[in-house]
């Protein structure tokens, strides 16, 4: 029997591993995939600690794995996407790459198969996708949302009140739930954030990417998480598409839909099941799909493939115009890659 792939979760900014304990918990009842959680040291309270030393706690914990020939999905969620993305670096196969091969028990036809595993998958929630070479900061030109602010005196970054955690990344759970986990919230240094740049890596166009987008999102809004989708399939990414109706935070929210799309996603990785549904036959659907097993549909405030329809115009607008202008920004960054290279290529050395 194929061995399935270990899951290694990546939290964000100011939150420690235990933010996915919710769906960890139904992932290990029912699906029994193998996890690892970290801890991203830039969140212990070290203004000192840096991206670098993030990746590396990352690039650690994906190694554990497949030096022992066992394949890894990563899972990331806000900053921690950046951490992800850039982890995975020299982990993955080329994309037309064989399926990967199973690696089997110790004592089961003789010795254990003792090829090197890899990544064959990326799920990034609520996050963005890494340009290889700039730090988290570089995209905002330096300067930090209205939601948190730099203290450079203490070297962490300070979530601003109002709108506060709870506000920002919980407000879609009952009020003692999110108190707690406000309670579990920790310090985030400011040095991961604005330096590092060198150490960033677009994994996202190594590895097929499921995206996980959040509806009622007020850290990162729904629309620029569409643009980013759109961005980076025009640049090359093979990019599935879901999205929730939830905060921040889905893997607390709404957890069964969370899982339900990594399954999903683990599955058309693996090759495991059939479960992967394209964007045209969503379009045949009620605009709805699963993210579960055995494909169930979920209505309302279910998990949705964010795709325009014919029929339904409101589509075009919700999600055609963020998707198709994201398809031009990545589009027009490739053009300007392509034709920065031409420049250097032939008159490069007159420069000098």
């Amino acid at each position: 029997m194929p061995t399935p792939p270990t899951l290694v979760l990546i939290p964000g900014s100011w939150h420690k591993p235990a933010c996915y304990d919710p769906i960890i918990a139904l992932l290990q009842t029912t699906h029994h995939l193998p996890y690892l959680a970290i801890t991203l040291p830039s969140t212990t309270g070290n203004p000192d600690a840096t991206f670098k030393d993030d990746i590396d706690a990352a690039t650690s914990a994906i190694a554990s794995q497949t030096a022992q020939g066992k394949d890894v999905v990563v899972i990331a969620h806000s900053y921690g996407g950046m951490v992800g993305n850039s982890a995975i670096k020299d982990f993955t196969r080329p994309r037309q790459s064989q399926p990967p091969i199973a690696v089997a028990a110790p004592g089961e036809d003789g010795d254990q198969d003792k090829r090197q595993g890899s990544v064959i998958g990326l799920i990034l929630i609520a996050s963005g996708f890494t340009f290889t070479g700039l730090s988290f900061m570089d995209p905002f030109l330096g300067h930090p949302p209205p939601f948190w602010s730099a203290n450079w005196a203490t070297g962490f970054a300070e979530l601003v009140d109002p709108p506060g955690p709870k506000a920002l990344f919980y407000h879609d759970l009952p009020d003692a739930e999110a108190e707690y986990w406000v309670s579990q919230l920790t310090l985030q240094s400011l040095k991961a954030l604005f330096e590092g740049g060198e150490y960033a890596y677009a994994g996202w166009k190594d590895v097929p990417t499921w995206y996980l987008g959040t509806v009622l999102d007020r850290g990162l809004p729904v629309v620029v998480q569409r643009l980013a989708v759109g961005m980076a399939r025009a640049m090359g990414g093979d990019v599935q598409h879901r999205e929730v109706r939830s905060s921040h935070s889905p893997f607390l929210s709404v957890r069964e839909e969370t899982v339900g799309v990594v399954v999903e996603a683990v599955e058309a990785f693996t090759g495991l099941a059939n479960v992967k549904q394209t964007e045209a036959e969503a379009e045949a659907d009620s605009g709805t799909v699963s993210a579960g097993p055995k494909g169930r549909s979920y209505e309302g405030d279910g998990v949705v493939v964010p795709s325009p329809r014919l029929w339904r115009p409101l589509t075009w607008v919700k999600f055609g115009v963020p998707l198709v202008f994201g398809r031009l920004v990545g589009t027009g960054i490739v053009a300007f890659t392509w034709g920065r290279r031409l420049w250097r290529s032939r008159f490069g050395l007159r420069s000098v």
